[in-house]
């Protein structure tokens, strides 16, 4: 039998890493049917810190944990939270495949935030495709008479501070390891999660099949997580950071699986000009001439917590 290879190792990781995410949303938002969100939030932390403790210890990284109180490891995990806040409040109020697609505008918008704090310059070729990305964005969100969805603005405020925690983990001393700094993110999102419910929710006794979604949503993190590890230990980046926008196929499949959502002519239009203008970007950037001008890699976000 022949043995894969590094590359395609990656790229199977990578999809599978996309999925298990997107599994680990689709759980959260049946969730939330019932539960406020931000406690649902801190269930689910708390199932989540229990299944990615393994990781941690299978990874030799336990002995490092004192390094999430790094400054950059802290600033980092505020965008986190931040990030974590606003996409699951609108996951909770908007079909899977809209908030995902307006996700996807993260490395874009990384991008821009590169040329703005490091002053680096875009090339007319990215900008046609950033702008192709933001009129994607508009055909999801659909605004009429001159309104957007409050949500969708929450989306878009969630890729922003994906971009910002992005563009910040690369302050992070290089000897942090991945599993620590995905294992800190989970337990500081858990934590503000636990204060919000204090400060906003009124406790709601969860039912036993909720429990269940919030244990499968905290399972599937941590593969995530760990699938998304094991992918940059295995392919470089450039090979497989194009099939991260796998997320867009995976919500659109289990949006109509799940809940029986499935965008309408407009949006899945939008999301499919995002999927190209996204994956083209990505390529792009891999390129030496492009890497080399610039410090940011916009094909580095990946995890979630």
């Amino acid at each position: 039998m022949t043995r894969l290879s590094a590359n395609a190792r990656g790229i199977i990781l990578m999809v599978a890493a996309s999925g298990a995410f997107v599994i680990n949303d689709s759980f959260f938002k049946l969730a939330t049917e019932e539960l406020p969100v931000f406690q649902a939030l801190f269930l689910r932390g708390v199932a989540a810190a229990i299944w990615c403790l393994p990781m941690v210890l299978l990874t030799r990284s336990a002995h490092r944990m004192r390094m999430i109180f790094d400054r950059w490891a802290l600033l980092r995990n505020v965008f986190e939270i931040i990030a974590v806040f606003c996409f699951l409040n609108a996951l909770a109020r908007m079909p899977i495949a809209d908030i995902s697609a307006i996700g996807q505008l993260s490395p874009m918008l990384l991008l821009i935030g590169a040329a703005v704090i490091f002053r680096e310059r875009l090339g007319r070729a990215q900008i046609v495709l950033i702008l192709g990305g933001f009129a994607g964005a508009l055909m999801v969100a659909q605004p009429q008479a001159g309104s957007v969805s409050p949500f969708m603005v929450l989306g878009l405020v969630a890729a922003v501070a994906i971009a910002g925690r992005d563009i910040v983990a690369r302050m992070l001393p290089a000897d942090i390891p991945g599993p620590v700094v995905a294992y800190g993110a989970v337990i500081m999102v858990m934590a503000a999660s636990g204060i919000a419910t204090l400060l906003f929710d009124s406790w709601v006794s969860p039912s036993f099949h909720t429990l269940v979604y919030l244990l499968a949503s905290g399972f599937f993190l941590m593969f995530g997580q760990l699938f998304i590890f094991l992918t940059f230990r295995v392919a470089p980046v450039g090979v497989v950071a194009p099939f991260l926008y796998s997320t867009l196929l995976w919500a659109l499949l289990l949006g109509f699986v799940m809940f029986g959502d499935f965008p309408n002519p407009l949006a899945f239009a939008g999301i499919g000009l995002i999927l190209v203008c996204g994956v083209i970007l990505v390529m792009r950037s891999s390129r030496p001439a492009v890497a080399a001008r610039t410090p940011i890699d916009i094909k580095q976000g990946s995890g979630r917590a």
